[in-house]
Formats: C-alpha cells, sequence, structure tokens
C-alpha cells in the first residue's frame, strides 16, 4: 500500500505543479531561446526607421559627458531622452523608443526608431527582472522545476523506469553541460 499511495503523490504532484507553472514554463523557454540569440536580434524589439546623424562633437573629449549628451538630445530627436552609454570610441544615447549610435571621433552615426515586440519583450522582461517579488516567485518556480523533474524521474515504470533506462538518458543530457562548461570557452 505504501507503493501505492507513494506513486500516486509523485503523479500528483509532477502533474499539478506542472499544470500550475505551464504558462511560466513556456514563457521562460521562449524568452530564454530568445536570449540566447540576443547577438542576432532584439527579444524586446524591432526597428522601424534608421536616419543618418551627424553630431558637432565638442573638441575637449572631457565634454562629452552627460550634460553634453543632454543638452544635444532634443536636437536628434523629439523623443525623450533617457540615458547615454560610452564605450571606446562610441556613444550611445538611448530615447524612448529610439536609440542612437554615434562615432565618437567623426561624430557620424544613425538613430534607430523601435517599437516593442507585443508579448516577447514582456516574457523577456519577465526573464530579467530584478523586482524582489518576482524573485521570490522565480525561486519558488526553480523549486517546482525540481520537484517536476525529480517526480518526472520515478513515473514510468518496468522496463522504461529510471532504474533501467532514465539514469542512461540523464547522464547523457547532464554532459552536454559539462562539455560546455569545462572544454568549449
Amino acid at each position: 500500500m505504501a507503493k501505492k499511495s507513494r506513486a500516486y503523490w509523485n503523479r500528483l504532484l509532477h502533474r499539478d505543479l506542472a499544470y500550475f507553472f505551464l504558462g511560466l514554463i513556456i514563457a521562460f523557454s521562449i524568452s530564454g531561446i530568445t536570449l540566447n540569440h540576443r547577438q542576432s536580434f532584439s527579444s524586446r524589439e524591432y526597428t522601424v526607421k534608421v536616419e543618418p546623424l551627424q553630431l558637432k562633437l565638442p573638441k575637449d573629449k572631457s565634454k562629452i559627458n552627460e550634460e553634453y549628451f543632454k543638452t544635444i538630445a532634443t536636437t536628434i530627436s523629439q523623443n525623450n531622452f533617457k540615458t547615454f552609454r560610452l564605450r571606446g570610441e562610441e556613444g550611445r544615447i538611448y530615447f524612448e523608443d529610439a536609440f542612437a549610435t554615434v562615432n565618437l571621433s567623426t561624430g557620424k552615426g544613425t538613430i534607430e526608431y523601435v517599437k516593442p515586440i507585443p508579448v516577447l519583450k514582456q516574457m523577456a522582461i519577465l526573464h530579467q527582472t530584478t523586482n524582489k517579488w518576482w524573485i521570490w516567485f522565480s525561486d519558488i518556480f526553480g523549486i517546482a522545476m525540481l520537484i517536476i523533474a525529480i517526480t518526472g524521474m520515478f513515473i514510468s515504470k518496468g522496463k522504461y523506469s529510471f532504474k533501467k533506462r532514465g539514469w542512461i538518458l540523464t547522464t547523457l543530457g547532464l554532459l552536454f553541460p559539462f562539455i560546455f562548461l569545462f572544454l568549449i570557452r
């Protein structure tokens, strides 16, 4: 009777947690895939229009700072200025629904106007957010995923059980992350 009871609770936990977290599993899966390819495309927005840009930069490079970018922001775009970033010889100015990239030696650049990708942007935000309450919920989700994985190991009986076949597939599945972690850098 104890084995039957254990199997019952195992299936119940596996099934009901999977049902409860199904939406989040799908959202994290899709946004995780898109975030893996963030060098190829943005999972949050797409470009609507690109325009060339030419800025008159100050001779003194130390004057290329936040105040400078705030001052010239209104001449570049009507969109609200958000922030800026300097990286090497490139400056990037972020606006609401646009960003400008400028070569800090020549002043040449472009401004890209963007629109959000519906649903996919929200999924990516969930995947990356640092909101305290969301982090707690994500931790609970992580624990639930562990329970789903562990209970899933014990659902099948006989020749397809974890003891007979599952451990081999699990070992093979674990090899790939370790190969990427230790051999491919």
